[in-house]
């Protein structure tokens, strides 16, 4: 019994010195494995290449133009833009010019618009559409819609009914004369010597001009002298004229 205890117990120190032999072995060998790990010299990599992208291209708007033109949430775009242009206004016709007077505080001017009556007017008067800005020697000067509209006499002169029905008349080719009526009685011209002559020159009452001329030449009408003007009768030609105390009638001399 002795005997195999104490051999059991040899067993025993055996394993337990050949156990601590082992764990030294490796003990030294785990060391000297780290002691040449530390000993080495590992040579530093190369840098790696680094490359940088490249520059991004500007932005220009013209290059969406496309994309905004097909937007498709807003279908009623269109990139041709239409600009409409207003017309210009259409200047109404200028007042007529019917006459001028001046009584020592400047010049006025009778003029009248459409159907509207004759009025005299001063420079900065307003007349219709237009304002009254000047009286010069060879017209009138108006103002309209901010612009200076200068006018002739004779231009403004021929907006009138009485000057346009008498440029059409004078246009139109004179009447043949009638045939001379036979004279219904006979005036005595009084001589300049004195006494009365009754063979001098007889007038026919049935003239619708006077007898009696003026300095110019020009007889003044009858009354009840109903003729057209533009009628000549013995070298004579009916003129009607528009003043400011009415109208004026005279038998003018044709040239």
């Amino acid at each position: 019994m002795r005997r195999g205890v104490l051999l059991l117990n040899l067993l025993l120190a055996a394993a337990i010195g050949l156990s601590c032999w082992q764990m030294s072995r490796q003990y030294h060998a785990t060391a000297e494995r780290q002691r040449q790990f530390l000993s080495k010299r590992f040579a530093a990599p190369a840098p790696p290449i680094l490359t940088f992208p490249a520059e991004a291209p500007q932005i220009h708007a013209s290059n969406y133009l496309e994309i905004a033109a097909r937007l498709p949430f807003s279908p009623d775009r269109n990139p041709t833009v239409v600009v409409e242009v207003a017309p210009p206004k259409p200047m109404p016709p200028l007042p007529a010019y019917h006459g001028m007077m001046n009584f020592g505080q400047g010049p006025r001017v009778i003029l009248s618009t459409g159907s509207a009556p004759q009025k005299s007017y001063k420079v900065g008067d307003v007349i219709g559409e237009f304002k009254l800005v000047a009286v010069a020697q060879s017209g009138l000067v108006f103002e309209w819609d901010g612009k200076q509209v200068p006018a002739a006499y004779a231009e403004l002169m021929r907006r009138t009914p009485e000057a346009a029905a008498a440029s059409q008349q004078t246009a139109a080719p004179a009447p043949a004369p009638a045939p001379a009526a036979a004279p219904s009685s006979t005036v005595s011209v009084t001589s300049v010597g004195g006494g009365s002559s009754a063979s001098g020159s007889s007038v026919s009452s049935s003239e619708p001009m006077g007898a009696v001329a003026d300095f110019t030449g020009q007889r003044e009408c009858k009354a009840g002298d109903n003729s057209p003007d533009g009628t000549v009768v013995n070298g004579f030609r009916k003129v009607s004229t528009r003043s400011p105390f009415g109208v004026i009638c005279r038998w003018v001399p044709v040239k």
